[in-house]
């Protein structure tokens, strides 16, 4: 099995809604496991990716669709190749805050309350230029800048063309969320061919992405398309 990451940087505030609420706190809640460190799940993820490619797709002049099935899979016939985990915290971050929550020197609720901040919004009743009576609505959101890491399981070594497709997705995806038509959930996603340190300039470098989406644009503009040798 091979291993790739994926880095997302969040350039503003981001709620990643598990669809529910907190009585008295918060209307929508973000995802966070028990120790209250945020996190995004796999499966979110892969839907930003896909919706990237379905962006992609209609404007390649030849078909990646191969190269889409074994990324993402399609139905029960074509099974994914790619296995994605859920964006966490850095590593050695998490395994500290965990380790303090255990001793008990934190509180989940006190950590989760540092990682995140609560929005508020309501709708307009735009005949009496007022907010509409009840319509209020508070969110968790994730701090900007909060870096996020996923890993990345091939079953098999992808095909440089998979890797290819999979940089340009990433870079496809420019916002993710709840609230993300209001501003909100701004990302910079990052492929890896190693796990990161868990510094900002590390989990933005954008090198090993940088060369495979070179390389994605020279071949789509081939003659016969990906793959295509002259």
């Amino acid at each position: 099995m091979r291993e790739y990451w994926l880095t997302v940087n969040l350039e503003s505030d981001a709620t990643f809604g598990r669809g529910e609420g907190v009585a008295g706190l918060v209307d929508t809640e973000i995802e966070h496991d028990p120790a209250g460190c945020p996190f995004v799940n796999g499966r979110t993820l892969k839907g930003w990716l896909v919706e990237a490619w379905l962006d992609i797709r209609h404007a390649l002049p030849h078909s990646m669709d191969e190269e889409a099935r074994r990324l993402f899979g399609q139905g029960s016939d074509h099974q994914a190749e790619l296995h994605i985990g859920a964006a966490t915290l850095p590593p050695n971050l998490r395994a500290a805050l965990h380790a303090d929550v255990q001793r008990g020197t934190l509180q989940p609720a006190d950590l989760l309350t540092v990682l995140t901040t609560i929005r508020r919004q309501t709708a307009v009743d735009h005949e009496r230029d007022t907010p509409q009576t009840g319509s209020l609505r508070s969110l968790r959101a994730l701090r900007r800048d909060t870096l996020l890491i996923a890993p990345l399981h091939f079953e098999r070594d992808p095909a440089p063309t998979d890797l290819q497709l999979l940089a340009a997705c990433a870079l496809g995806v420019r916002r993710g969320g709840l609230g993300r038509n209001r501003g909100r959930g701004k990302l910079l996603l990052r492929l890896h061919d190693q796990q990161p340190t868990a510094t900002a300039a590390a989990y933005g470098d954008a090198t090993f992405t940088h060369q495979h989406f070179a390389q994605f644009v020279q071949d789509v503009h081939k003659p016969h398309g990906i793959g295509a040798t002259r």
